[in-house]
């Protein structure tokens, strides 16, 4: 395997600016792994810290990218030559938080274009804890670059279904069921065994698509308030006859009319799980989730002990990938970030490393 001098990167030197550049390979400290980026995605929360800044410790300049697949070249002897998804946040395994089992919400998680110092995954390799790298023993004739969206894209509404508990029968509502998220969000909860799926979102043209990715019925936001989304739920609700309680409604755009239908349609007895990163503000009535005895659920990332069974839905083709990705020359990045932030992206980019 190949060890590089420096890895090739394209590093944000300021909120709108890429700049092509080398940084160090650091020396490898035990329970660390050099991986050769095969495919980094891109995902909104990119966006967001590219024009917005990074609203955490590491400032810019770092490279952002946080969904990796990739190959080991040099660090942890028993992994290398395999290939691997890298978790999007990998928690340190020895704290009171990792002991609790909420690991994915470590304090002293690893996030690569986040919380692991300058490195990210728009670039030629990575170095990362080796713990918990999600091993593909068998792609079964899928792209490697491919599996890059299981590192967030799928396990984090994957987590979301966990924290919800979803059983078999349950109703979910999917907001922004069109969304990078929300496509998987809406597979996720019907293989879960959810008899309802119903899916919100602006794009009716991918609304229709939706019906054939796990949801059983759509509602459209276009041209519509809040309150009309709500009407058309109940309405359908109706008609269906099902319960007006027990709801999973997972908030996948974090916009500010995401995040009030979300509230709008929160009834007895329901959750709905925040799973969309977003800067929007909304008024909430806090004593109506008193009266509802329901819960608001922040969720973020996952546990990287889901990703062995997340990959196998994903290679038993019981959640789709392939209609939602598309592959371009990370030389393109600063212009998928523009595209995405303009929402003129269609699918899901992931990045091939081209230096």
């Amino acid at each position: 395997m190949a060890v590089p001098s420096q890895i090739e990167t394209w590093q944000m030197v300021e909120p709108g600016k890429l700049v092509r550049t080398n940084i160090p390979v650091p020396e490898l400290k035990p329970g660390e792994a050099l991986v050769e980026i095969a495919g980094c995605g891109v995902c909104h929360t990119d966006v967001s810290y590219f024009y917005d800044g990074v609203p955490t410790v590491t400032k810019p300049p770092l490279t952002l990218g946080h969904e990796i697949s990739g190959r080991v070249v040099a660090g942890e002897e028993r992994l290398i030559g395999k290939e691997v998804i890298v978790p999007a946040v990998m928690p340190c395994n020895n704290c009171p938080i990792c002991a609790s089992g909420r690991g994915n919400r470590c304090l002293k998680q690893a996030m690569p274009g986040n919380s692991l110092g300058i490195y990210g995954g728009f670039s030629s390799h990575i170095p990362v804890p080796a713990a918990d790298l999600c091993v593909v023993e068998d792609r079964r004739g899928m792209p490697l670059e491919y599996l890059a969206v299981v590192a967030d894209a799928i396990t984090s509404p994957y987590q979301a279904a966990k924290r919800a508990e979803i059983q078999e029968g349950d109703v979910v509502v999917v907001i922004g069921a069109t969304g990078g998220i929300g496509v998987y969000m809406t597979q996720i909860a019907s293989v879960m065994g959810a008899k309802e799926v119903i899916a919100i979102a602006r794009n009716k043209e991918k609304l229709e698509r939706s019906l054939q990715y796990g949801a059983t019925y759509a509602i459209s936001t276009l041209g519509k308030s809040v309150k009309d989304v709500r009407e058309e739920f109940r309405s359908y609700s109706k008609g269906k006859k099902l319960p007006s309680w027990g709801l999973k409604i997972f908030e996948c755009t974090g916009s500010k009319m995401g995040q009030e239908i979300g509230l709008e349609l929160l009834t007895f007895v329901s959750k709905l799980v925040v799973v969309g990163y977003g800067t929007a503000k909304v008024e909430y009535m806090l004593s109506r989730l008193m009266a509802f005895d329901s819960e608001i659920i922040g969720t973020w990332g996952c546990l990287p002990k889901y990703y062995p069974e997340v990959l196998q839905m994903v290679l038993d083709e019981k959640i789709k990938i392939k209609p939602f990705i598309e592959v371009r020359p990370m030389s393109q990045l600063e212009e998928a970030l523009k595209a995405s932030h303009s929402g003129a992206l269609t699918k899901r980019i992931v990045f091939i490393p081209d230096f």
